[in-house]
């Protein structure tokens, strides 16, 4: 984990920068409207904040395809040359103008850091902790705001303060971030897979990884760059072979091999609510399994249960299974092996994209290593040579499986399937299944399994080798898993892909959350910190000190984002413990609490103490809160559910809907405050916050420890809604 670490903390500079400048333009904003005589106008006032924001929003709209086309790294470098220009441009101001083209370059340069960091880190991170890594960019945003404070605060102290200074000294912290990005930071290896570049893709993994094993991985991001296609949940049993190999096949079985262990493995298919199978002869219970939710779900009929998004229920009952073990205490799936291990693994690179003009029968993707058949066309990459082939029901197909860890407790498995169809024409087929242990009552070696099964991303059936070896009892080669830039996943995203029902289906997901999320009111209340404090009275509370208005209030903002470091060290230590939805289930009541005591403490007529006690403790729970939930959770999520092929283009939208919402915000709270007065404001805050409670409940899966592929397939299938079972259990 700790190359992941590292590279997450590196890239998360860039959000130390973001939180910095949040902070320097609320401390700051007190002494540039009066310096530009802004007092008595709030639109200009406002504009000054939000002219940073309409940049990252203008930046946003190209981002993300950008990022698809020319990688992720080269677009945070970009980000770290653009503060430290902004930087210099603010550092000089000599006018209202030139101020306002400072802060549209600063939202260049934030507008990339914030759409592209969340994601180069989901990219990188184990799926085991990156809930952890991803909030690293909430801590890095906080910790700059944190010093940004103290400096403001400093400053404030010198009998004429200089906004100007306050603004410029962003140029020091921007060029340790150049340095980072273009000394340290690697390329994405999701992204160098997308382009076919597996070499690079390899060496980068296994910096991230501490380790030389990342077939397992490599395999999970090949096959994860299609989107879209007909996901079906399935369910099997799987245990050792019978010691005589007398496998009924009327059953349809097929067979997983371990060579860890030197053993083969049985897996038989169980329909969806059928009687008699094999999971009901056993023993075994689907109470707590993610088939069980289904069937669970299936019976029921209230309303809450018709409103509730079908990811949401189907992740809810995968996370609350608890995989079998062993007598050791081990989850019998450690024990399959990989199969491509076996081969010598997927040895691809970028130089055996596709086959040459000298030798077109050699296989796409074949390695300069692979064996070489007595015909002289090199074996595929997957080779199902060697593996016994059980005849199943149906149309007589034979089918074999490999199977490869991917983390997160799933493993991938290919199964080739082939045989004559009804009407005479031959069918060959090679399927992807993502398998993940269910709970079990059975007799301690069978494991209990759902798989989401869809198309292969990386075979075809037109190979010529392949066509001339069916015919061939004697050595069957099976199917070419050819190289991903040869696949049809590498050609250029289309924006129709979007509307493929699972991309689809997310989007409205992540773009309603962000949505909700700025119309909570967390950046009129970040930005504007200092004046909300300061009108309500916050320097009765400091007038001991001898501190001016101004400065008590910078002190309290300042003290305020150092409390909220502790707060997100317990979110990163929960984020893949309780989740993120449940984070957000358990923080946003919270943020409503603190919203209404807001307005109360306005409403009522209390002692000047007690009114800016109430009202200050009240913004600084608010923002505590914020920060370990509604803070950094839509971000991870966006970057977490949408497939690897259109990824940029859904986290532009995404970033859009974010950045759109926020300059509404930003630019509307001044005027708010003049008309409507903090009351009138924190009430419309809380009413969103009671929206975004529902959403979440109804509309936001949990996420937490899958492989990103896998969260993308389960989007497909609730797109296309709950399974339903043949008949009740």
């Amino acid at each position: 984990m700790r190359g992941a670490a590292l590279v997450a903390l590196a890239a998360a500079l860039g959000n130390m920068l973001q939180g910095w400048d949040n902070a320097t333009i609320a401390g700051s904003l007190l002494y540039i409207k009066r310096d530009f005589g802004l007092d008595a106008q709030p639109a200009l006032q406002g504009l000054v904040v939000a002219t940073s924001l309409i940049g990252a929003t203008l930046i946003t709209t190209f981002s993300g395809p950008l990022s698809d086309h020319v990688g992720r790294r080269p677009m945070l470098v970009a980000s770290s040359l653009l503060y430290a220009l902004a930087g210099l441009l603010m550092l000089w101001s000599p006018t209202v103008g030139v101020l306002l083209l400072a802060r549209l370059v600063d939202g260049f340069a934030v507008g990339l850091a914030v759409t592209l960091v969340p994601v180069y880190i989901s990219e990188t991170a184990p799926p085991e902790v990156r809930g952890l890594l991803s909030t690293l960019p909430q801590l890095t945003g906080s910790t700059g705001m944190f010093l940004s404070y103290c400096m403001v605060f400093a400053m404030t102290l010198a009998p004429s303060p200089n906004w100007r200074l306050m603004m410029g000294v962003l140029v020091l912290p921007s060029l340790l971030y150049v340095a980072v990005a273009v000394f340290f930071l690697p390329e994405s290896p999701r992204w160098l897979v997308s382009k076919g570049r597996m070499k690079e893709a390899r060496t980068v993994l296994r910096m991230l990884r501490g380790r030389e094993d990342v077939d397992g991985e490599m395999a999970l991001l090949a096959e994860g760059l299609g989107t879209g296609g007909e996901t079906a949940i399935e369910e099997y049993i799987v245990g050792p072979a019978p010691q005589d190999d007398d496998v009924d096949q009327a059953d349809a079985t097929f067979r997983l091999y371990g060579p860890e262990r030197g053993m083969s493995w049985v897996a038989q298919p169980v329909p969806l609510g059928g009687q008699g199978s094999m999971l009901s002869s056993m023993g075994m219970s689907r109470q707590g399994s993610l088939l069980g939710s289904i069937a669970g779900l299936s019976r029921m009929g209230s309303m809450l249960d018709h409103l509730q998004d079908p990811v949401v229920a189907l992740l809810g009952g995968l996370h609350d299974m608890k995989p079998a073990a062993d007598s050791n205490g081990n989850t019998l799936f450690t024990n399959f092996g990989s199969m491509l291990s076996a081969h010598g693994g997927m040895d691809w690179d970028e130089e055996n994209a596709a086959p040459s003009d000298d030798d077109d029968k050699i296989a796409a993707g074949a390695s300069e290593h692979d064996d070489v058949d007595d015909d002289g066309i090199r074996a595929p990459l997957l080779d199902m040579r060697g593996q016994s082939s059980m005849t199943g029901s149906g149309i007589g197909m034979g089918q074999t499986t490999s199977t490869m860890g991917i983390g997160g407790g799933w493993q991938l498995a290919w199964k080739w399937t082939e045989g004559v169809a009804p009407d005479g024409t031959r069918q060959n087929a090679v399927q992807r299944m993502y398998l993940h242990e269910e709970p079990s009552a059975g007799d301690g070696q069978h494991v209990h399994a759902a798989a989401l099964v869809n198309q292969s991303a990386l075979y075809t059936a037109t190979n010529d080798h392949l066509q001339q070896q069916q015919d061939d009892p004697i050595t069957p080669m099976g199917p070419a898993m050819v190289h991903p830039a040869s696949s049809p996943a590498a050609e250029k995203p289309r924006w129709r892909e979007l509307l493929e029902p699972g991309v689809r289906h997310a989007l409205v997901c992540g773009v309603t959350i962000q949505i909700l999320q700025q119309f909570s009111g967390i950046s009129g209340i970040l930005y504007y910190t200092p004046q909300i404090l300061d009108q309500a009275g916050v320097s009765v509370l400091l007038a001991s000190l001898g501190l001016s208005a101004d400065s008590a209030a910078i002190l309290i903002s300042g003290l305020t984002t150092l409390l909220m470091l502790p707060a997100i060290a317990v979110a990163m230590r929960l984020m893949d413990v309780a989740g993120r939805r449940s984070l957000l289930l358990w923080t946003i009541p919270v943020l409503i609490v603190s919203l209404v005591s807001l307005v109360t403490a306005d409403v009522l007529p209390l002692a000047a103490t007690v009114h800016a006690a109430v009202s200050t403790t009240s913004v600084i729970v608010y923002i505590c809160t914020f920060v370990m939930g509604f803070g950094p959770i839509p971000g991870i999520l966006c970057s977490e559910i949408f497939p690897t092929r259109v990824r940029g283009m859904c986290i532009a939208i995404c970033s859009l809907a974010f950045w759109l919402s926020d300059i509404a915000v930003t630019y509307s709270m001044p005027v708010m405050l003049d008309s409507l007065g903090l009351a009138g404001v924190f009430s419309i805050y809380a009413a969103v916050c009671c929206v975004a409670l529902a959403f979440v409940a109804l509309r936001v899966p949990e996420t937490k420890g899958l492989p990103l592929e896998v969260i993308a397939e389960f989007f497909n299938v609730g797109a296309k809604g709950m399974p339903k079972l043949d008949h009740e259990e």
